[in-house]
């Protein structure tokens, strides 16, 4: 084509054209291999042309693609809600309400937790707090509760200032300590800040289990979520964990809360869902959550054209049967443990990696210009740019993010490749970054 009519992330910028993807692998139209390890936007979570999803795909077009949920429900869509609540694991059920993106599952998730006090008639509490160094969508709404700096400074007069806890970041500790003796002060701190603002006022609390695009896989430290549940509980306040990026397996358990064994009241689920295979995105709630809306207006304040379309909903089934079959959740922590090991190898032959991190197939490398002090390259650098740019001039496909720095700049990348990816692909992924890194060292120096 001689021009594009296509509205592109970089609006100058040239991008090459897929032709088709197989397993961990993509294809352009000149033939070149990319080897996925970001599973796109941490997303293609069971890889590319998986025949299995795409005849379910096919068999759902044959009978009906699309229902408005105003007037009628769809096996694809019950099943797959059955099968999401006995993903939970609960001592209480879970329902869902189906959404397109993670932004319109985390802003749902907002609107629930809102519902939810003002249906029992604690209309005061209508705010929903969160954490900076947090990412939670695009949307206004979702955007409001982001504490991801870059992304919200042209927007900050249309948003609520709703970031307000810290990270729980250890390689950059807020409080400059040291875990176990800091004893989880960024989780107390919640406790503090919540007693400033007055319970009263607080509906909930989000938080993604580990911190995503806004952090580079940051882990909290053991012990964190259990704290952050009980403070949440002792105010009366609702707990929203964001799986979007997290769960499903990626991080090696099918939720990422389930690392801590934390059930939260909300959560938020997309990318994984539906692997890629089309848009589709859940807010789950538990029954006490939902009991008094069910018991008062019996409707809730949300709803999308697309919402729980059979043609999605018999799509994400098929990757749940497909996650299943294949053991690979599973295989997400024992190939993650794997993929996190040969990543630290290349610490101790790069001085700008500042650290290794993350679970299961969701690894973060944080870069620093100083390894002692942990600063920052210099923004007009664009380290992170540049090494995501390379990496995929050498065939391989990274994620880029952020860092816990409250400046909002620092440089990090996120490696997450497809779950079904072997040992022996983990170490061509591997290999393809050392070539990167070398040459990024290069011109550094």
């Amino acid at each position: 084509m001689e021009r594009s009519y296509v509205i592109k992330p970089l609006l100058n910028e040239a991008y090459p054209m897929i032709s088709h993807g197989k397993g961990i692998y993509l294809y352009d139209t000149d033939g070149k291999a990319y080897i996925d390890a970001s599973s796109g936007a941490v997303t293609a979570s069971i890889g590319h042309g998986i025949s299995e999803v795409i005849e379910a795909m096919n068999e759902q077009a044959n009978q009906v693609s699309f229902v408005y949920r105003s007037q009628f429900t769809s096996k694809a869509v019950e099943d797959l809600a059955f099968e999401l609540n006995k993903l939970i694991d609960a001592d209480e059920d879970y329902h869902t309400f189906f959404v397109n993106s993670g932004s319109e599952a985390t802003e749902t998730a907002m609107k629930i937790a809102i519902q939810h006090f003002q249906e029992k008639g604690q209309h005061q509490k209508n705010k929903v707090i969160s954490r900076w160094t947090s990412y939670h969508g695009i949307t206004l709404g979702a955007l409001s509760l982001s504490g991801h700096k870059k992304r919200r400074e042209r927007f900050v007069p249309l948003l609520h200032d709703y970031p307000v806890a810290p990270p729980p970041s250890c390689y950059r500790c807020p409080f400059n300590e040291s875990f176990p003796g800091c004893q989880l002060k960024c989780a107390d701190e919640l406790n503090v800040v919540i007693e400033k603002m007055g319970a009263e006022h607080i509906a909930a609390f989000i938080a993604e289990p580990i911190i995503g695009a806004a952090g580079g896989a940051i882990v909290p430290p053991r012990g964190y979520y259990e704290r952050i549940k009980e403070i949440c509980e002792k105010h009366e306040i609702l707990l929203i964990a964001d799986e979007v990026m997290t769960g499903l397996g990626r991080t090696g358990e099918a939720l990422g809360m389930d690392h801590w064994k934390v059930k939260p009241d909300i959560l938020a689920l997309g990318k994984g869902l539906s692997a890629g295979y089309t848009p589709l995105a859940a807010t789950m709630c538990s029954e006490s959550v939902l009991e008094p809306i069910k018991n008062g207006s019996n409707f809730i304040m949300s709803g999308h054209t697309f919402s729980a379309n059979p043609q999605s909903a018999a799509t994400a089934l098929a990757v749940l049967y497909y996650l299943k079959k294949h053991g690979l959740v599973q295989k997400s922590k024992t190939n993650g443990a794997y993929l996190k090991r040969q990543l630290k190898t290349l610490f101790n032959q790069f001085d700008f990696i500042g650290d290794v991190r993350g679970l299961g197939m969701m690894v973060g490398i944080e870069f620093v210009r100083n390894r002692a002090s942990k600063d920052p390259f210099p923004s007009p650098t664009f380290l992170t740019n540049k090494l995501v740019k390379k990496a995929q001039e050498n065939g391989l496909l990274i994620y880029p993010a952020s860092t816990a720095r409250p400046q909002g700049d620092g440089d990090a990348v996120i490696i997450a490749p497809p779950l079904i990816s072997t040992k022996e692909e983990v170490d061509q992924i591997v290999e393809l970054l050392k070539k990167t890194l070398k040459e990024i060292q290069a011109e550094l120096n």
